[in-house]
């Protein structure tokens, strides 16, 4: 048997970060976005469990998110997940795309189907999140706010399937340094996450856009020109808004169409930065 699963990457449309947890996680307010760059997650028979990739070096071992999503399904459907899981990457690595989140997702809502056993979306949210922040949102995907430390979802409706311009330069940015250096900060200007939310749930896409913003983007930005760079490239070249996703570094603005998308691609060209078109996406139907 044979089974396929498509792992969206996600963006950050609004991300606040509202202060530390007495279990120094941090408590963040978001608005997150699935997108059509995506991972494609193959799952076949196998002796025992397996997990590879298509890109050479990237780990598929018991520290893969994917090779833990399928641990955590074996133990609860009380079964060794003889699988062999299979990554295509198309996701950035270390991007702040949530790509292995993604991967993990897939996996979940994937052995949830090969093995049939018929667990509704919440309760692969729930597991998902023993093991990742964003890998509750990944299951379904589509429009939602997260809060808690990103695994409190709240669905919210689809937004149109606007075009948008990524690219990520080739400095990684620590997730953890990120928050770090966050808390450091002095006269954060905090994006308007509830407006945004009234917004997209009346149906304004306008008001949802007007409303990006990322608090950790002068973070990332101080200690990698690069994002600032691209910024003003994409601002140059048509796209609004633009923004940092996550703890970064990839930067994605909106755009009117693919071939607008493209040629802002090419005025990147010179930067030597990874780059991709790509659209918004609905929910998934798991």
């Amino acid at each position: 048997m044979k089974l396929t699963e498509t792992a969206c990457a996600k963006i950050n449309l609004g991300l606040d970060v509202l202060g530390l947890r007495p279990d120094r996680y941090h408590e963040v307010a978001m608005v997150m976005q699935s997108i059509s760059l995506a991972d494609t997650v193959t799952i076949t028979d196998s002796p025992e469990l397996q997990v590879t990739t298509d890109l050479p070096g990237l780990e598929g071992g018991p520290s893969n998110l994917a090779y833990k999503a399928a641990v955590l399904m074996g133990e609860y459907a009380h079964r060794k997940p003889r699988v062999h899981i299979h990554i295509e990457k198309k996701i950035f690595l270390t991007a702040g795309l949530a790509g292995g989140s993604a991967d993990a997702a897939a996996v979940l809502r994937g052995l949830n189907r090969y093995w049939e056993l018929g667990l509704p979306v919440g309760k692969l949210e729930r597991l998902g999140a023993k093991i990742g922040s964003d890998i509750p949102f990944c299951v379904a995907g589509g429009t939602a706010l997260a809060t808690g430390r990103g695994e409190i979802l709240r669905t919210l409706p689809d937004l149109p399937d606007l075009f948008l311009i990524l690219a990520k330069p080739q400095k990684e940015i620590s997730t953890s340094w990120a928050y770090r250096e966050f808390d450091k900060q002095k006269n954060v200007v905090h994006p308007d996450i509830d407006g945004m939310v009234q917004a997209a749930e009346a149906g304004d896409t306008k008001g949802v856009l007007r409303r990006c913003g990322n608090v950790l983007e002068p973070v990332a930005a101080g200690a990698c020109p690069a994002i600032s760079e691209i910024r003003q490239r994409m601002l140059l070249g048509g796209a609004e808004p633009v923004l940092m996703s996550g703890s970064g570094p990839t930067v994605f603005g909106f755009v009117k169409d693919g071939e607008e998308g493209r040629k802002i691609a090419a005025m990147l060209d010179s930067m030597h930065v990874e780059t991709a078109v790509a659209q918004l996406t609905g929910r998934k139907k798991v």
